[in-house]
Protein backbone atom coordinates (compact mmCIF):
# COMPACT_ATOMS: atom_id res chain seq x y z
CA UNK A 1 0.00 0.00 0.00
CA UNK A 2 1.58 3.30 -1.03
CA UNK A 3 1.70 6.47 1.06
CA UNK A 4 -1.19 8.05 -0.87
CA UNK A 5 -3.43 5.10 -0.08
CA UNK A 6 -2.29 5.11 3.55
CA UNK A 7 -3.47 8.71 3.82
CA UNK A 8 -6.89 7.60 2.64
CA UNK A 9 -7.20 4.65 5.04
CA UNK A 10 -9.50 5.06 8.02
CA UNK A 11 -7.88 4.98 11.45
CA UNK A 12 -10.85 4.32 13.71
CA UNK A 13 -14.22 2.58 13.77
CA UNK A 14 -17.07 3.39 16.15
CA UNK A 15 -19.88 0.89 16.57
CA UNK A 16 -23.38 1.29 17.88
CA UNK A 17 -24.27 -1.49 20.33
CA UNK A 18 -27.89 -2.67 20.09
CA UNK A 19 -28.63 -4.26 16.73
CA UNK A 20 -25.05 -3.92 15.50
CA UNK A 21 -22.93 -5.82 18.03
CA UNK A 22 -25.54 -7.44 20.24
CA UNK A 23 -28.99 -8.82 19.49
CA UNK A 24 -30.56 -6.62 22.13
CA UNK A 25 -32.46 -4.34 19.74
CA UNK A 26 -35.34 -6.80 19.60
CA UNK A 27 -35.37 -6.94 23.42
CA UNK A 28 -35.54 -3.14 23.57
CA UNK A 29 -38.41 -3.08 21.06
CA UNK A 30 -40.33 -5.70 23.02
CA UNK A 31 -39.83 -3.89 26.33
CA UNK A 32 -40.96 -0.59 24.80
CA UNK A 33 -44.12 -2.20 23.41
CA UNK A 34 -45.10 -3.81 26.70
CA UNK A 35 -44.56 -0.59 28.63
CA UNK A 36 -46.28 1.71 26.15
CA UNK A 37 -49.25 -0.60 25.54
CA UNK A 38 -49.89 -0.84 29.28
CA UNK A 39 -49.76 2.93 29.59
CA UNK A 40 -51.85 3.61 26.46
CA UNK A 41 -54.53 1.19 27.66
CA UNK A 42 -54.66 3.05 30.98
CA UNK A 43 -55.00 6.40 29.18
CA UNK A 44 -57.70 5.02 26.87
CA UNK A 45 -59.76 3.75 29.80
CA UNK A 46 -59.33 6.97 31.76
CA UNK A 47 -60.23 9.27 28.87
CA UNK A 48 -62.74 6.88 27.25
CA UNK A 49 -61.03 6.90 23.86
CA UNK A 50 -60.10 3.96 21.59
CA UNK A 51 -56.88 2.13 22.41
CA UNK A 52 -54.25 2.26 19.66
CA UNK A 53 -51.35 -0.11 20.23
CA UNK A 54 -47.66 0.81 19.98
CA UNK A 55 -46.24 -0.68 16.77
CA UNK A 56 -42.73 -1.59 15.71
CA UNK A 57 -42.77 -0.15 12.18
CA UNK A 58 -44.71 3.07 12.75
CA UNK A 59 -43.74 3.90 16.32
CA UNK A 60 -40.54 2.19 17.49
CA UNK A 61 -38.47 2.76 14.35
CA UNK A 62 -39.78 6.30 13.84
CA UNK A 63 -39.80 7.79 17.33
CA UNK A 64 -37.74 5.62 19.68
CA UNK A 65 -35.02 3.59 17.97
CA UNK A 66 -31.50 4.84 18.70
CA UNK A 67 -32.54 7.79 20.87
CA UNK A 68 -31.75 8.31 24.55
CA UNK A 69 -34.40 6.56 26.62
CA UNK A 70 -36.30 9.59 27.92
CA UNK A 71 -36.14 11.38 24.57
CA UNK A 72 -37.68 8.27 23.02
CA UNK A 73 -40.53 8.36 25.52
CA UNK A 74 -41.18 12.05 24.87
CA UNK A 75 -40.93 11.72 21.09
CA UNK A 76 -43.45 8.88 20.90
CA UNK A 77 -45.92 10.40 23.36
CA UNK A 78 -45.91 13.70 21.50
CA UNK A 79 -46.70 11.80 18.29
CA UNK A 80 -49.89 10.70 20.06
CA UNK A 81 -50.48 14.22 21.39
CA UNK A 82 -49.74 13.15 24.95
CA UNK A 83 -47.70 15.73 26.84
CA UNK A 84 -46.30 14.74 30.23
CA UNK A 85 -44.02 16.50 32.68
CA UNK A 86 -40.41 15.45 32.17
CA UNK A 87 -39.91 14.54 35.83
CA UNK A 88 -36.49 13.38 37.02
CA UNK A 89 -34.33 10.28 36.44
CA UNK A 90 -35.04 9.31 40.05
CA UNK A 91 -38.80 9.05 39.40
CA UNK A 92 -40.50 5.83 40.48
CA UNK A 93 -41.46 3.59 37.52
CA UNK A 94 -45.13 4.05 38.41
CA UNK A 95 -44.98 7.85 38.12
CA UNK A 96 -46.77 9.31 35.11
CA UNK A 97 -43.82 11.36 33.86
CA UNK A 98 -41.48 10.96 30.91
CA UNK A 99 -38.74 9.71 33.22
CA UNK A 100 -41.12 7.46 35.14
CA UNK A 101 -42.23 5.69 31.97
CA UNK A 102 -38.63 5.43 30.78
CA UNK A 103 -37.62 3.84 34.07
CA UNK A 104 -40.51 1.36 33.81
CA UNK A 105 -39.31 0.34 30.33
CA UNK A 106 -35.80 -0.22 31.65
CA UNK A 107 -37.03 -2.60 34.35
CA UNK A 108 -38.80 -4.69 31.73
CA UNK A 109 -35.68 -4.65 29.52
CA UNK A 110 -33.41 -5.83 32.33
CA UNK A 111 -35.89 -8.55 33.33
CA UNK A 112 -35.68 -10.04 29.82
CA UNK A 113 -31.87 -9.85 29.74
CA UNK A 114 -31.57 -11.59 33.09
CA UNK A 115 -33.98 -14.30 32.00
CA UNK A 116 -32.71 -14.93 28.46
CA UNK A 117 -29.10 -13.72 28.43
CA UNK A 118 -27.40 -11.80 25.61
CA UNK A 119 -26.75 -12.98 22.07
CA UNK A 120 -24.15 -11.32 19.84
CA UNK A 121 -23.70 -10.96 16.10
CA UNK A 122 -20.65 -13.14 15.58
CA UNK A 123 -19.93 -11.58 12.19
CA UNK A 124 -19.60 -8.14 13.81
CA UNK A 125 -17.33 -9.49 16.54
CA UNK A 126 -15.18 -11.14 13.88
CA UNK A 127 -14.97 -7.82 12.01
CA UNK A 128 -13.99 -6.00 15.23
CA UNK A 129 -11.25 -8.54 15.87
CA UNK A 130 -9.97 -8.04 12.32
CA UNK A 131 -9.86 -4.27 12.88
CA UNK A 132 -7.88 -4.71 16.08
CA UNK A 133 -5.46 -7.09 14.37
CA UNK A 134 -4.82 -4.30 11.85
CA UNK A 135 -4.19 -1.80 14.70
CA UNK A 136 -7.28 0.25 13.85
CA UNK A 137 -8.86 2.01 16.83
CA UNK A 138 -12.22 0.56 17.90
CA UNK A 139 -14.85 2.22 20.08
CA UNK A 140 -18.50 1.81 20.98
CA UNK A 141 -21.04 4.63 21.21
CA UNK A 142 -24.58 3.97 22.37
CA UNK A 143 -27.57 5.86 23.75
CA UNK A 144 -28.16 2.98 26.16
CA UNK A 145 -27.49 3.39 29.87
CA UNK A 146 -27.19 -0.40 29.97
CA UNK A 147 -24.21 -0.45 27.58
CA UNK A 148 -21.54 -1.31 30.16
CA UNK A 149 -23.69 -4.03 31.71
CA UNK A 150 -24.42 -5.57 28.30
CA UNK A 151 -20.77 -5.54 27.18
CA UNK A 152 -19.63 -7.13 30.43
CA UNK A 153 -22.37 -9.75 30.30
CA UNK A 154 -21.40 -10.62 26.71
CA UNK A 155 -17.69 -10.59 27.64
CA UNK A 156 -16.96 -7.97 24.98
CA UNK A 157 -15.86 -5.01 27.10
CA UNK A 158 -12.11 -5.55 26.53
CA UNK A 159 -12.47 -5.22 22.77
CA UNK A 160 -13.11 -1.45 22.90
CA UNK A 161 -10.73 1.40 23.61
CA UNK A 162 -13.55 3.69 24.59
CA UNK A 163 -17.22 3.51 25.52
CA UNK A 164 -19.47 6.55 25.27
CA UNK A 165 -22.96 5.60 26.42
CA UNK A 166 -26.09 7.01 27.99
CA UNK A 167 -24.50 7.29 31.42
CA UNK A 168 -21.41 9.11 30.17
CA UNK A 169 -23.54 11.35 27.94
CA UNK A 170 -25.42 12.63 31.00
CA UNK A 171 -22.17 13.16 32.93
CA UNK A 172 -20.61 15.15 30.06
CA UNK A 173 -23.77 16.91 28.87
CA UNK A 174 -23.58 15.34 25.41
CA UNK A 175 -26.57 15.62 23.09
CA UNK A 176 -28.23 12.38 22.01
CA UNK A 177 -28.66 11.11 18.47
CA UNK A 178 -29.26 12.45 15.86
CA UNK A 179 -26.63 14.91 17.14
CA UNK A 180 -23.13 13.59 16.48
CA UNK A 181 -21.83 14.22 20.02
CA UNK A 182 -21.33 10.67 21.26
CA UNK A 183 -19.52 9.54 18.12
CA UNK A 184 -17.35 12.66 18.09
CA UNK A 185 -16.43 12.12 21.74
CA UNK A 186 -15.54 8.48 21.06
CA UNK A 187 -13.27 9.56 18.20
CA UNK A 188 -11.61 12.16 20.42
CA UNK A 189 -11.03 9.55 23.12
CA UNK A 190 -9.24 7.36 20.57
CA UNK A 191 -7.16 10.24 19.21
CA UNK A 192 -8.64 10.26 15.70
CA UNK A 193 -10.56 12.91 13.79
CA UNK A 194 -14.14 12.15 12.69
CA UNK A 195 -13.03 12.45 9.05
CA UNK A 196 -10.50 9.66 9.73
CA UNK A 197 -13.09 7.30 11.22
CA UNK A 198 -16.15 5.28 10.27
CA UNK A 199 -19.48 4.89 12.07
CA UNK A 200 -21.49 1.67 12.01
CA UNK A 201 -25.20 2.03 12.88
CA UNK A 202 -28.53 0.25 12.41
CA UNK A 203 -30.86 3.11 13.39
CA UNK A 204 -31.93 6.12 11.34
CA UNK A 205 -31.07 8.49 14.22
CA UNK A 206 -27.63 6.88 14.47
CA UNK A 207 -26.93 7.23 10.77
CA UNK A 208 -27.97 10.88 11.03
CA UNK A 209 -25.57 11.28 13.96
CA UNK A 210 -22.69 9.91 11.89
CA UNK A 211 -23.51 12.36 9.11
CA UNK A 212 -23.90 15.27 11.52
CA UNK A 213 -20.56 14.40 13.10
CA UNK A 214 -18.93 14.60 9.64
CA UNK A 215 -17.44 11.12 9.77
CA UNK A 216 -15.44 9.78 6.86
CA UNK A 217 -17.87 6.92 6.19
CA UNK A 218 -21.23 5.92 7.65
CA UNK A 219 -22.24 2.28 7.28
CA UNK A 220 -25.85 1.32 7.85
CA UNK A 221 -26.60 -2.23 8.98
CA UNK A 222 -30.11 -3.05 7.76
CA UNK A 223 -31.36 -5.95 9.84
CA UNK A 224 -35.02 -5.00 9.61
CA UNK A 225 -35.47 -4.41 5.88
CA UNK A 226 -34.88 -0.69 6.39
CA UNK A 227 -32.23 -0.25 3.68
CA UNK A 228 -33.97 2.67 2.00
CA UNK A 229 -34.56 4.56 5.26
CA UNK A 230 -30.89 4.26 6.17
CA UNK A 231 -29.81 5.41 2.70
CA UNK A 232 -32.24 8.34 2.67
CA UNK A 233 -30.88 9.54 5.99
CA UNK A 234 -27.24 9.57 4.95
CA UNK A 235 -25.71 6.10 5.11
CA UNK A 236 -22.91 5.89 2.53
CA UNK A 237 -23.11 2.10 2.39
CA UNK A 238 -25.89 -0.21 3.60
CA UNK A 239 -25.23 -3.88 4.32
CA UNK A 240 -27.36 -6.65 5.85
CA UNK A 241 -24.53 -7.96 8.03
CA UNK A 242 -20.71 -8.12 8.20
CA UNK A 243 -20.58 -11.80 7.28
CA UNK A 244 -19.41 -11.18 3.71
CA UNK A 245 -17.26 -8.10 4.30
CA UNK A 246 -13.63 -7.63 5.31
CA UNK A 247 -11.65 -4.64 6.55
CA UNK A 248 -10.08 -4.38 3.08
CA UNK A 249 -13.53 -3.99 1.51
CA UNK A 250 -14.51 -1.28 3.98
CA UNK A 251 -11.19 0.50 3.45
CA UNK A 252 -11.99 0.52 -0.27
CA UNK A 253 -15.38 2.12 0.37
CA UNK A 254 -13.70 4.72 2.56
CA UNK A 255 -11.11 5.55 -0.09
CA UNK A 256 -13.70 5.80 -2.86
CA UNK A 257 -15.75 8.27 -0.85
CA UNK A 258 -12.83 10.38 0.33
CA UNK A 259 -10.54 10.40 -2.69
CA UNK A 260 -10.27 13.67 -4.57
Amino acid sequence: MNSENNNLAFKGAIFDLDGVITKTAVVHASAWKVMFDEYLQRVAQREQVPFKAFTYEQDYLTYVDGKPRYKGVQSFLESREIFLDWGAPSDHPDQETVCGLGNRKNIKFQDVLERDGIDVYTSTVRFIDELKARFIHVGVASSSKNCEYILKSAELEDRFETRVDGVISVELGLKGKPAGDIFIRAAQNMGVKPAEAIVIEDAVSGVQAGVNGKFGLVIGVAREGNEEDLKKNGADIVIPDFAEYSVDQVQQWFKEKNSI
